[in-house]
Formats: structure tokens, sequence, C-alpha cells
């Protein structure tokens, strides 16, 4: 809640992604008590449901947008918000980049700031460091612009996999 005050305070336009639609429930009776408007938007919400709140967001219609990290589809291009907050980590690194990915649309003339919310000592903590690895090993593996597996050692397999 500081996160959020202090980025609303200083005009910033937010969309919070949880991967829990429970957690986003806890969220929303906290942004309740302190009376900042917000949209939700989860699995449940309709195609047209979407789209509308979509574009009320863009125009300025509330500071907060919070969305499941698993409810994407089309229709989710929030250029009007300059700050993204992952409230917990999903395994797949790229689900979370495609959640990002949606204030970083055509249109935007901010500069987007993304904060991953990390609890040390917790999966979540593991969970980023596994994302990072995963990223070094995909770095490590294809170069960009090719699909050529670069060399790799039977060892640096084997800590892979795990054997």
């Amino acid at each position: 809640m500081e996160i959020v005050e202090n980025a609303v305070e200083n005009g910033r336009r937010i969309l919070i992604f949880s991967q829990f639609t429970s957690m986003l429930l806890i969220i929303r009776e906290q942004l309740s008590k302190t009376g900042l408007k917000y949209f939700y938007l989860d699995g449940q919400t309709a195609p047209k449901e979407r789209v509308r709140m979509v574009d009320q967001f863009n125009q300025g219609g509330a500071e907060l947008f919070l969305l499941s990290l698993k409810a994407g589809n089309t229709g989710l291009n929030l250029t009007g918000a300059d700050t993204v907050i992952l409230y917990d980590l999903w395994w797949n690194p790229a689900v979370e980049e495609q959640a990002a990915g949606r204030a970083h649309r055509m249109g935007q003339k901010n500069v987007v700031q993304v904060i991953r919310l990390i609890t040390q000592g917790t999966i979540e903590e593991k969970i980023y460091e596994l994302q990072q690895n995963k990223k070094e090993l995909i770095e490590t593996i294809i170069q960009p612009g090719d699909q050529a597996i670069s060399s790799i050692t039977e060892q640096e397999i084997r800590e892979i996999l795990n054997i």
C-alpha cells in the first residue's frame, strides 16, 4: 500500500497483477479503505466489459487497474499506465513480461516502471532465482537471431537437469 500511495501521490497510474484472485480481493479491500479508484479484471470478466474498463482506464477513469495475471487476452492495451506491480511471481518469466507489456503498447508516451515484489526467504525468492537462471540459460544457449545451440558441456546439461 505504501508503494501504491506514493506512486499515486506522484501522479503515477498503476497496473497491479497477481496470479491469485484471492490476493486481488485482499488488495481491493485495502484500496476501498483508501478511496482510490480502481478497475478490476479477472478471467470471469466479459469481453465487452474488459474493453470498456480498458478504455476508461486509458482515459484517466482511475489510478489503478487490478488484473489477474492469467486473465490475458485481446484488448488489454493499457497505455494509460506508467507503473506495473507484479505482486507475486509466476514461474514462467514470459507470462510476467507479457503482463508488463500491457503498458508497453503502441501509443505509450511514458517510461514504464516495473516493480516485482519479492519477500526474502520465501518461495517467491526461489521462483525469482529460477527465472533468472532460466533467462541466463536461454541467453547462453540461443544467440539473438540464432536458433542454434551454442557449445554446452555435458556437465552443464547435467546441472540444468539436476542429474
